[in-house]
């Protein structure tokens, strides 16, 4: 045994085959609860796509299977099955059962995909507790199956087919994933963005369990994805698209501008939504700025002062689609674009296509010049605004909002910011709370609608500045996550109607102006209980209707209270059912797709009141705080 401290040969570890995926998944899918789980599926149907992409795939079937597991079909080439001359194995046991393996390093075979990292499928046998491959070719089925990246079985053919394509069936491993539970309506999101960004494709997903069906299909491709976001929106234009190929870059975009005051980018990469953006949106946005400050100048719009890239960007909507050779993504997951070139490519398409668009469409050309220039005034406002706010509260609490308890702990990472509403809740999470690491925020009533309002009434409201500056991290072009001064932002309201408006309006501002918050996981939502069931001198508390019939059920002995409000607990109850770590119940928000929740958002605060209607009708039963 090798004494403590030593450092020789024998400590060094190698990890055979695709052990290393399952030692740290979240290197290669970003995490092993549901976003890691649903990757899986992503990185399989992408295989497919980039057989679409290559010009031999028309359609793909995903269906979740009632065995938990999911099955992927293409009509594509089907992964070769010859022997590999090298490895003496066959070549698509190679491509499951390596990593870095596979056709997307030979530009003959896929000049387009979506990434060369060559570990997308092999990846998914890895965390697969079962996988099993089966391909079309030559007239001829084969199959073969596999278990957490382990070959179990040999190629073999098992009949004759007709056509050609591979089908991969595989269930998620448990050891490895929190869930194994694929969720319909997070598929559903992904498969309709990919159908849009590849006109002619047929994506079909089918529920076997719940008995549900639905075709995505696309003939206008961005022009129609674009008419889509903004369908819960007053656009204020017909789409300006574009597309043009530099340097064996395709590089495509539509562009809509609505009333609403946000800004939605969303950029792809041979399909792949780079969430965390990339080159290709910083070269757009860096042209967009540009092309309406020349149209400005040019038209005697502006006097001195330049728009800047949050005036340009406010009420914008743009999908931003590359198909290029050798994408280089920063992190396995693909989630943010780091070609250096590309900036540039993007940077002169852009100011290309929107100079000669503005001069052939100039009444479209002024009215966002227009909306741009609203935005800068408006920003200005707002400026002004947050210093009057900003010197009002100079002298209290070193610069923090007056009504702020702080905590003591200077340690970031343990301290926790409740957000409570009411003076009542307020009193009695201050006095049961833990001093040191958890610090109140108590607010008056309802925040503002920020879907509703301009960011400059945003950013003069004194209960926003108060969040604003609490958080620390400013908002914004200024945002700044290093600055942060708590690791858990915990949203805390009543557990009815009123305060789950509440808690609405906080996550839509939360979305629309410090979105990488939820992004890297400091939101939470906290679940007081609903009922108090005492039982001689023992108390139990409940969360759900449901919940309270299983406790009480035919007891005659119990006595339960309905607690109406965070209020009417004792500081005492408040910590041990929802402040207490040991003991509460918090729920992380997440932000599984930023298209889709964009559309929500847009639906739930803004003025489309038909929608959310039915939104609200098809979802009741099914609402959760996890979004």
């Amino acid at each position: 045994m090798a004494e403590k401290g030593s450092y020789t040969a024998a400590e060094i570890k190698v990890l055979e085959g695709l052990e290393g995926v399952r030692r740290r998944p979240s290197m290669y899918i970003g995490s092993t609860g549901k976003d890691g789980l649903h990757h899986l599926v992503y990185e399989v149907v992408d295989n497919s796509v980039d057989e679409a992409l290559a010009g031999y795939c028309k359609k793909i079937i995903v269906t979740i299977n009632k065995n938990g597991s999911v099955t992927v079909e293409d009509d594509g080439r089907g992964i070769p099955v010859d022997t590999h001359p090298t490895l003496k194995l066959p070549a698509v046991e190679v491509a499951l059962t390596r990593l870095h393996a596979g056709g997307k390093f030979d530009k003959k075979t896929y000049a387009i995909s979506g990434g060369l990292h060559g570990v997308g499928v092999s990846v998914v046998n890895a965390l697969s507790e079962k996988l099993v491959v089966d391909v079309k070719r030559d007239g001829k089925v084969y199959s073969q199956e596999y278990s957490r990246g382990q070959t179990k079985t040999k190629l073999k053919e098992i009949g004759k087919a007709e056509g050609t394509g591979t089908t991969i069936t595989f269930w998620p491993d448990p050891e490895i994933f929190s869930t194994t539970t694929f969720d319909y309506k997070v598929l559903e999101t992904r498969f309709q963005e990919i159908a849009f960004l590849n006109p002619g494709l047929k994506i079909t997903l089918i529920d076997d369990e719940k008995n549900k069906k639905e075709e995505f299909y696309s003939a206008g491709g961005l022009i129609e994805f674009v008419k889509w976001l903004n369908r819960s929106k007053e656009a204020l234009h017909k789409p300006i698209y574009f597309k043009k190929d530099i340097d064996h870059t395709v590089i495509e975009a539509a562009i809509q501008y609505n009333s609403s005051y946000q800004e939605n980018i969303f950029g792809f990469v041979n399909t792949i939504n780079t969430v965390e953006g990339g080159t290709h949106v910083s070269g757009f946005k860096t042209a967009l700025t540009r092309a309406i400050n020349d149209y400005a100048k040019n038209k005697n719009l502006l006097k001195d002062e330049s728009l800047l890239g949050d005036d340009v960007r406010e009420g914008l909507t743009v999908v931003l689609s590359l198909k290029m050779e050798e994408p280089q993504f920063e992190g396995q997951t693909k989630t943010k674009l780091g070609n250096s070139e590309i900036k540039g490519f993007v940077d002169s398409a852009v100011t290309k296509s929107l100079s000669e668009f503005f001069e052939e469409n100039p009444a479209i050309a002024r009215k966002i010049t227009q909306k741009a220039l609203e935005s800068a005034r408006a920003r200005i406002a707002a400026r002004k605004a947050r210093d009057l706010v900003r010197r009002k509260n100079a002298f209290s609490l070193g610069g923090l909002p007056g009504k702020l308890a702080d905590c003591s702990s200077r340690k970031k990472e343990d301290t926790e910011l409740y957000i409570v509403e009411g003076e009542s809740a307020a009193g009695s999470s201050k006095m049961g709370r833990d001093r040191n690491i958890q610090a109140i925020l108590p607010l008056k009533g309802k925040i503002l609608n920020v879907e509703k309002s301009s960011p400059a009434r945003s950013l003069s409201s004194e209960e926003i500045v108060n969040l604003i500056t609490a958080i620390g991290t400013g908002v914004g072009e200024g945002f700044d996550i290093t600055k942060l001064r708590y690791n858990k932002i915990i949203l805390m309201s009543d557990a009815d109607v009123d305060g789950e408006h509440i808690k609405t309006l906080l996550l839509t501002f939360f979305y629309r102006f410090m979105p990488q918050l939820i992004e890297n996981s400091h939101v939470y939502a906290a679940l007081p209980p609903l009922y108090r069931i005492r039982k001689g001198n023992k108390d139990n508390y409940v969360y759900s209707d449901e919940e309270l019939k299983k406790e009480v059920g035919s007891s005659d002995s119990a006595n339960v209270t309905r607690f109406k409000g965070l209020g009417e607990m004792s500081s005492i109850q408040l910590w041990d059912t929802t402040m207490n770590p040991k003991t509460r119940i918090i729920k992380k928000i997440f932000i599984e797709d930023a298209v889709e929740a964009d559309r929500v958002f847009s639906m739930l605060m803004g003025d489309d009141v038909q929608a959310r209607k039915v939104f609200i009708q098809e979802n009741a039963k099914e609402a959760n705080l996890d979004i």
